[in-house]
């Protein structure tokens, strides 16, 4: 088996047409004890990254959002209020679980009526050509087997002036901030999903995923590459999250 017919999945690597399933189970596997996890594992600042990531989109009232990799809806909150009645959010995700996760916690909070749900490979989008004012995926991109694939659909699906938002964790801009980072993610991380999720070996995977993502100046040129134009990032909290942003001319 060659490079090209394998990739990675956090440090080890497997068959391409292995991934998707070995991605699916370890969100089925921690869906259900998702929320609590973000919190415990970012002390709660999860949710300053996300608006921050949404507010960087420049998204208005009116507009239709694409929100990938959209889990248990809060990226989908945050643009429900943003584009308003007359605009429109669809929460889609690969993972049945989470997506079913995600709706049935934004029915409970009386959230229906400008909210579409799509079950979706960010691979190969099935939406027409120009059809979101912004595309979103946040902290799924690292878990997609093909990025490029996902990058050029993401372009495909955006109309023209439409913003794409890639809200991801990332690799910390000092040494001092990355030692803290790998002591966290390989000796505390694991252990919080072992007690509180009862699941060890998937949130190790997350973090070696983190690992692996590209930096930040590579997931721009693979923007770029993709088609997108004025791509730039914002790195928060000492780069452990960046959210890059490119628009479709």
């Amino acid at each position: 088996m060659t490079n090209e017919d394998t990739t990675h999945f956090g440090f080890k690597q497997v068959p391409k047409q292995e991934k998707v399933a070995l991605v699916r189970n370890v969100f089925d596997s921690v869906a259900s004890q998702y929320d609590v996890m973000n919190d415990l594992m970012s002390l709660g600042i999860h949710r300053i990254w996300k608006r921050v990531a949404v507010q960087l989109s420049n998204t208005r009232s009116g507009e239709k959002v694409l929100d990938l990799a959209g889990g248990t809806g809060d990226l989908t909150t945050l643009f429900e209020k943003r584009v308003g009645s007359q605009g429109q959010v669809v929460l889609a995700d690969i993972n049945s679980e989470m997506l079913r996760t995600g709706r049935d916690r934004l029915i409970n909070r009386g959230l229906t009526g400008n909210i579409r749900y799509a079950q979706v490979n960010a691979e190969c989008l099935p939406f027409a050509d120009n059809s979101f004012d912004c595309v979103c995926i946040g902290f799924g991109l690292r878990n997609v087997t093909d990025k490029d694939a996902a990058l050029r659909s993401m372009y495909r699906v955006l109309k023209p002036g439409g913003r794409v938002i890639v809200l991801e964790f990332s690799h910390p801009i000092d040494p001092i901030t990355e030692k803290v980072y790998d002591f966290y993610s390989f000796n505390l991380l694991p252990k919080i999903g072992a007690i509180v999720a009862k699941d060890e070996d998937s949130y190790r995977y997350l973090a070696e995923s983190i690992r692996m993502h590209p930096k930040q100046d590579e997931l721009k040129l693979m923007m770029e590459q993709a088609g997108l134009e004025r791509c730039e990032y914002f790195n928060m909290t000492q780069g452990i999250v960046a959210v890059h942003r490119g628009y479709k001319l």
